[in-house]
């Protein structure tokens, strides 16, 4: 009776708090294929990402790829605007244009609005809850080592002096949703790209 229940506590922590307190998929390959996703692609290896010849496909790509549009913006080239009515994040380029990622959102009454700054950058980052999440969910870990099955994915882009992140993700068939308790979601592929172009101390707009 005392496994159930902590399972089961595990599995409602893990669908509520999404991005950034996801629960870990112990098959991530068969998941996104049961879920009806498409062909699934292997991911790029190199000597930077470690883990991704052992992260399963599923895991690591966007089923809505990324792509140059038009955006009509006043705001400078290498701003971060978030759109989270339609879950795209826009990446401006200048001239009109952006890079458009799909992205997964904050829950209704959960997630950041307004205007912040990329404060720190981390390659596949370790994840703590929050002490609110633990309070909420005593049963998550307390710390989690960065790897393909970190709710945070390969890439973390922190947001001024707050809790929230723009970050990759374990559970890309959630892209799309709003799943999280707050942070910005994007599939793994998606976040080294945004990660490689931010820059620390560019603007991020939260709609």
């Amino acid at each position: 009776m005392k496994i159930s229940f902590v399972l089961g506590s595990l599995v409602v922590a893990g669908l509520l708090l999404g991005g950034c307190a996801a629960n870990q998929a112990s098959n991530g390959t068969q998941a996104y294929a049961s879920a009806g996703h498409g062909p699934q692609i292997a991911p790029k290896t190199s000597a930077r990402d470690p883990w991704t010849m052992q992260t399963p496909f599923g895991l690591f790509y966007s089923e809505v790829p990324r792509q140059q549009v038009a955006y009509q913006s006043n705001q400078s080239p290498g701003t971060i605007i978030v759109d989270t009515k339609n879950r795209y994040l826009y990446y401006i380029l200048g001239n009109n244009q952006a890079m458009r990622y799909s992205i997964a959102v904050g829950m209704e009454g959960y997630g950041f609005h307004g205007t912040s700054t990329i404060s720190a950058k981390r390659e596949w980052p370790d994840w703590n809850p929050t002490p609110g999440e633990l309070k909420r969910f005593p049963d998550l870990p307390t710390h989690m080592a960065g790897g393909p099955d970190n709710p945070l994915g390969a890439r973390a882009l922190y947001l001024g002096s707050t809790l929230f992140r723009i970050h990759g993700t374990n559970e890309p068939w959630k892209i799309g949703a709003a799943v999280s308790s707050g942070c910005i979601r994007m599939a793994n592929d998606d976040a080294i790209d945004l990660y490689d172009r931010a820059k620390i101390g560019a603007t991020v707009i939260v709609r």
